[in-house]
């Protein structure tokens, strides 16, 4: 026998035995008793039962006690046997009002719960007593509001943490949606980002077989990259309690360690050189080609270990550059990325370009198609592609949550992205404040 079941069982027995007295008392008994039985049975039912809510059963309730207070033409003894029943089942009543019902709904009927059970039983009983008196009823009334009064409150209460437990909630779910979008706007679109630019480029011109198989490697590492990363989010969202009971699940932190990777990638598949510059003081020309390896293979700022914040920010800063690269300047012969830490102290991220966005297109596909005017697309990437435009709004974003800031406009002939991001200072251990 389930849980549900055996309480509705149980409930069903305590409704039963209410009006039981009444088959020994007369028939003006069965006023009051029917009145405590209905109260008894909408206290302890779960609603909606059948199209009937709670506030409807809790209205109903509420006129049938005062309608009772009207009609009721018998002793006083039967009020007084039935009294603290009806009573205890319109607190229990008054309490799953207060905490479940909407705001008005919970106001306008609690509030007539608290009147029928603050006065309307206590004078049922008191006016139809012998000799009754003003004192007595007085009395009588003001000991009945102490209960209404802890009910009210510890449902108020209870009803906060509800709000609070949902509230939470939404924005756990919030958070999540927006990780997910950002992970999917981050690494899977940059990937089929290349993807959809190398398959374009192979429509421009024919290729011999060996470029041809360097372009089918280069997609099936993408596709790979962009699989993995797919698998990723799906079994974070997949069952996160559980696996947050089990073991917490892998993550993959990406920082400045990872830049060299990030800037041959798309050098590989873009088919526009990228360079990568990382020193540890400022540069005087940070647009400037850099004198060192273009492999970017210098050791790393020795001065201090970077938050893993900070390191995660600057990746999806140069990420988000180079994907905006690749679909709006695909003209651009060359892009400059530089990391520099500064004396404020702070990290600098500069992304620059020498593109004009959308110019040089058309030509390039004119020269690979023979100027056949086919069906072919008007820019590597798609330019009529609906959607997009929000990486840079999140970016900037995660980035003001750092205390840093972000900028983004014309650079000579071409396009920058700079971002500065307060870190610790090495030495004393303190930096600006990071508000996350």
């Amino acid at each position: 026998m389930t849980r549900s079941r055996i309480r509705f069982l149980l409930c069903a027995m305590v409704v039963v035995m209410v009006p039981v007295p009444a088959v020994l008392a007369p028939p003006s008994a069965l006023v009051v008793a029917c009145s405590a039985t209905l109260a008894t049975a909408a206290a302890l039912s779960r609603w909606p039962y059948r199209g009937i809510t709670l506030a409807r059963a809790a209205g109903l309730v509420t006129l049938v006690s005062f309608a009772v207070a009207f009609v009721y033409q018998g002793r006083h003894q039967f009020v007084g046997l039935w009294l603290p029943v009806e009573m205890c089942a319109l607190l229990l009543l008054l309490g799953r009002v207060v905490r479940r019902l909407p705001g008005w709904q919970a106001a306008v009927i609690g509030a007539s719960l608290g009147v029928a059970i603050t006065f309307e039983l206590p004078l049922r009983l008191t006016l139809r007593m012998p000799d009754p008196t003003a004192e007595t009823s007085v009395l009588v009334c003001f000991m009945s509001f102490f209960p209404v009064a802890v009910v009210a409150g510890i449902a108020l209460y209870l009803r906060s943490l509800d709000d609070r437990r949902v509230r939470a909630v939404a924005r756990a779910r919030r958070a999540q949606r927006l990780d997910v979008a950002r992970d999917l706007h981050d690494f899977v679109a940059h990937e089929v980002t290349g993807i959809v630019l190398e398959a374009q480029a192979a429509q421009l011109a024919d290729q011999d077989p060996e470029g041809a198989r360097a372009l089918a490697v280069r997609v099936e590492e993408a596709g790979l990259r962009a699989l993995a990363s797919m698998d990723h989010m799906v079994s974070a969202l997949r069952d996160p309690d559980e696996r947050a009971a089990a073991e917490p699940p892998p993550t993959r932190m990406y920082g400045l360690a990872d830049l060299p990777d990030l800037v041959g990638r798309f050098s590989a598949t873009g088919g526009i050189p990228a360079e990568l510059q990382r020193a540890e003081e400022p540069a005087d020309d940070r647009s400037a080609a850099p004198d060192g390896d273009p492999n970017g293979e210098r050791p790393e700022n020795p001065a201090g270990t970077l938050p893993r914040e900070i390191e995660g920010t600057a990746y999806a800063v140069v990420l988000e550059a180079l994907t905006n690269v690749r679909r709006h300047a695909p003209s651009a012969t060359r892009v400059l990325v530089s990391t520099v830490r500064t004396a404020d102290p702070a990290l600098e991220v500069s992304v620059v370009d020498d593109g004009v966005a959308g110019a040089g297109v058309l030509a390039v596909w004119r020269a690979g198609a023979g100027g056949d005017r086919r069906d072919r697309p008007q820019a590597l990437t798609g330019k009529d592609r609906p959607g997009g435009g929000t990486g840079l709004i999140s970016l900037a974003e995660r980035v003001e949550a750092l205390g840093g800031t972000l900028t983004t406009g014309r650079h000579g002939k071409g396009w920058q992205v700079r971002a500065v991001l307060p870190v610790p200072d090495a030495r004393t251990g303190t930096g600006p404040a990071v508000t996350l």
